[in-house]
């Protein structure tokens, strides 16, 4: 497959075609301002993205309550007063001929109280003295998740994208390792993803048949067992639940250590399920058109782009002109950033990425 594939089109299950086979991933910047509302930061960060080429756009993790929060100046969604400057965001993202989509999170036993989250915890044994939260927290913040959704169409975004990765509150109850409850979203498998599908399935009957709706997965750490995971996720494309699946690897071509896959690369584990009117991408190390390229002869049908979209603000454009594009090499000086756009914020945070700023710079 060349690297001109990636320009057809791809439908979905729901909503409009993305024009490519481009996703930008959802890249936390910490440019808002401190209560969540989209700042001119922001504003500016969408126009770039806007006129760079990409099939769909995705916000950087946008907290469904206030309590939700995991890193300072979040983007929020949890409140009406978001409303206008997401929905200015959604407008320039269509202006460039680009799906949007809102990413859903809530950091779970990761909130930071130092920023006024409220750590919400699976089990009483993750936090020292702070419990479990109840059956009754677990279906509110649902409900919150469903709301936030309903903002986002409100804004006039095509879709959201639920935040299952990381250890964030939906990835920790799908965890045996963080998930010890005796209600009915702990203990088998079926119970612990069970906060994941009515999030999912809430969205569907809230928002209607055109609005898209995409899971993001990450495999590693916080006690994931992969083949729970592809139990879960094959449940999940055989009922066509989610328009398209977004697997955040570390490295897109990385193998399976343990277990009953070892040695066969973790996207392969995904990409080989019968998958029917779903769709799949994968986030990890995709620098250059060819690894691009590369991925969707590996059962991809899109790519997700992370760094390589912060480099280069127009990648998908970059691979369009030239084929064997490749990204600047890393570490980039902080002058490189700035005047490729990058907010006084974005570059700071982005300091704190092993590798991406060089130091003193």
């Amino acid at each position: 497959m060349s690297v001109s594939d990636l320009f057809k089109p791809l439908t979905f299950l729901h909503g409009s075609p993305m024009r490519n086979r481009f996703m930008l991933a959802p890249l936390t910047s910490q440019q808002s301002d401190f209560d969540g509302t989209a700042s001119k930061y922001d504003q500016i960060w969408m126009e770039q993205l806007a006129k760079g080429g990409y099939g769909l756009i995705q916000t950087s993790a946008s907290t469904v309550e206030a309590g939700a929060i995991a890193f300072e100046r979040q983007l929020g969604i949890h409140s009406d007063k978001h409303l206008p400057g997401l929905t200015k965001m959604a407008t320039a993202i269509r202006g460039g001929g680009a799906l949007s989509a809102v990413q859903l999170h809530h950091a779970g036993h990761r909130a930071k109280p130092e920023f006024g989250g409220i750590p919400a915890p699976a089990s009483s044994k993750t936090l020292k003295d702070i419990k479990a939260i109840s059956t009754e927290d677990v279906e509110r913040i649902r409900d919150s998740f469903i709301e936030a959704a309903k903002r986002a169409q409100l804004s006039g975004f095509d879709g959201v994208s639920v935040h299952g990765a990381f250890g964030w509150i939906l990835s920790e109850f799908l965890s045996p390792n963080l998930n010890d409850r005796t209600d009915k979203y702990g203990g088998s498998i079926e119970n612990r993803a069970r906060f994941t599908i009515e999030v999912i399935e809430g969205i569907r009957k809230a928002c209607g048949n055109d609005f898209q709706i995409g899971w993001r997965l990450s495999i590693e750490r916080y006690g994931l067992r992969l083949e729970e995971l592809r139990e879960i996720t094959t449940e999940i494309f055989d009922k066509e639940l989610i328009d398209y699946l977004d697997l955040a690897l570390w490295d897109s071509a990385q193998l399976v250590r343990e277990g009953s896959f070892k040695g066969k690369t973790m996207l392969s584990v995904f990409t080989e399920l019968p998958r029917k009117g779903v769709r799949l991408g994968a986030a990890g190390k995709i620098m250059s058109a060819q690894r691009a390229g590369e991925l969707l002869d590996e059962g991809c049908d899109f790519v997700l782009i992370a760094r390589a979209g912060i480099l280069q603000r127009d990648f998908p454009l970059q691979v369009k002109a030239n084929p064997l594009y490749d990204s600047p090499q890393l570490p980039v000086t902080a002058g490189f950033l700035r005047e490729g756009g990058l907010s006084e914020r974005f570059i700071e945070t982005m300091r704190g990425w092993q590798t991406f700023v060089k130091p003193g710079s």
